[in-house]
């Protein structure tokens, strides 16, 4: 799937064009995102595979410049250091990762393509290192949030992926287009509104009756 959003910007234009790309047997999904003036990309997740991800930035004529990891799961990292290399990007995670990485990144810490900017939010609860991507218009959410579901977590780590749904990812603008991690849901991706007013986990009132969902 191919996404082009585009927003004027003085008497020119940018667009940002998203690439979601299925790989592997655990229905992963990962991305290429590339600023279209200077063609400066980078790639989320890097699943079971290097070749998709590979093609793809090479028909978009992408310099690709960072590999992010969502977070450690060996289902969206294992082949990440090798994409890097083959696209001549740097390996980046959140500074609590565990993976071996070229650039460590914190809460609020932006990565620059062309002339736009990646926000990253740190969203632990499915692991210590999750991370969101926030460009303006989209979220690259990895584990966090998926389309009607979330990522599992540890029952310590409740609280934790509880504020990283409303009090960071809800706290986006609600025509935010979500773009998770695996397709689990019954589209590839919907917006933030429309997902807090389907998604049972994002509907939660309160800590409490969010727990209440488990047992």
């Amino acid at each position: 799937m191919i996404k082009v959003n585009s927003c004027g910007r003085g008497r020119g234009s940018w667009q940002l064009i998203v690439r979601q790309i299925p790989v592997g047997t655990m229905a992963n999904f990962v991305y290429l995102v590339v600023e279209e003036g200077s063609r400066e990309a980078m790639v989320v997740d890097s699943g079971w595979e290097t070749a998709p991800l590979e093609r793809a930035a090479k028909e978009a004529g992408a310099k690709v410049k960072f590999a992010v990891a969502t977070h450690e799961h060996f289902d969206h990292v294992s082949t990440l250091k090798e994409v890097a290399d083959k696209l001549g990007a740097k390996v980046v995670a959140h500074e609590n990762s565990p993976i071996v990485c070229d650039l460590k990144v914190r809460d609020g810490e932006e990565l620059k393509l062309g002339g736009r900017s990646v926000r990253v939010l740190h969203t632990p609860g499915h692991t210590e290192d999750s991370i969101c991507l926030y460009d303006g218009r989209e979220v690259f959410t990895g584990d966090t949030l998926f389309v009607g579901a979330i990522g599992r977590f540890d029952r310590v780590r409740a609280e934790a992926i509880y504020h990283s749904l409303h009090e960071v990812i809800l706290r986006l603008p609600g025509e935010t287009v979500m773009y998770p991690g695996h397709d689990y849901g019954e589209v590839p991706s919907r917006t933030l509104g429309e997902e807090k007013h389907s998604n049972p986990f994002l509907m939660t009132r309160d800590l409490r009756s969010f727990l209440s969902l488990f047992s």
